[in-house]
């Protein structure tokens, strides 16, 4: 049976989900995100929950091995866009502005490789979303050694100011322990109007997603954090390690 959440949500969702990269650290030739978690590719469980969430707009952003993701995650409900080259977060999901030009409200921004985020936390993401009227929400956890995660820079109460990626940030941001978890629920609008704005004036040379929360700030729009304290919901999946704790994890889940 369906949740209250999940029946609030329905139709007026729009899903992308960021799965160009290679995934270099995994050592092999095959795309990251479609590496098998416990028989299934990476990528099939942010589909799956998208599809939990009832929506029916959802957006795959692709790029190495597009042709092959295509092929193997079977799915005809998908749209399909090519990031190439590839520019970072924020023009990844620049890709997906003509596949959603009819689409007003809420988007969600998944990741390809976090396969473990539950529908009931990305439900609460989005009714935390919904019920502040923000303009961006961001998921976040806490990390004891959070070295090479963004840094969430917070405001007053789950008001943030901006997100500062590693590379970039002072030996003072660095302690902060809440990281980005690169999972947000943001107004369409807003969204595709804030990409417009971003430049990539920063170590990597890059379009960053995290830039549009000081746009939301200086905009005078809300821009929220919702922290997830059990951070292995969130995890990334970049080596194969991660990929052997992630099965770990689930079959540990699918005993209870």
């Amino acid at each position: 049976m369906r949740s209250r959440a999940h029946k609030k949500i329905k139709k007026e969702l729009a899903v992308v989900i960021l799965a160009a990269g290679k995934g270099t650290r995994m050592n092999s030739s095959l795309a990251k995100v479609l590496h098998p978690l416990c028989g299934a590719p990476l990528l099939s469980y942010s589909v799956n929950l998208a599809r939990e969430l009832n929506s029916d707009n959802i957006v795959v952003v692709l790029g190495y091995q597009a042709d092959l993701v295509k092929e193997l995650i079977n799915d005809k409900g998908l749209t399909f866009v090519l990031q190439e080259p590839q520019l970072g977060t924020g023009h990844a999901v620049m890709q997906a502005r003509e596949a959603l030009r009819d689409h007003k409200g809420p988007v969600l921004i998944l990741c390809g490789d976090v396969p473990l985020l539950s529908s009931s936390t990305a439900a609460v993401l989005l009714e935390k979303h919904a019920s502040s009227k923000a303009a961006v929400t961001v998921l976040t956890t806490y990390l004891e050694w959070p070295a090479g995660y963004g840094r969430v820079l917070r405001a007053d109460g789950d008001l943030i100011k901006r997100i500062v990626e590693d590379r970039d940030a002072s030996d003072q941001e660095k302690k902060i322990k809440e990281i980005n978890t690169g999972i947000y629920c943001v107004d369409s609008e807003f969204l595709f109007s804030a990409l417009s704005e971003i430049k990539p004036l920063n170590a990597q040379k890059e379009y960053y997603l995290t830039d549009i929360i000081e746009i939301a700030v200086r905009k005078r729009l809300m821009a929220q954090a919702l922290p997830v304290y059990d951070s292995r919901e969130v995890m990334g999946i970049n080596t194969q390690e991660e990929l052997d704790r992630a099965e770990e994890i689930m079959r540990e889940r699918k005993k209870k």
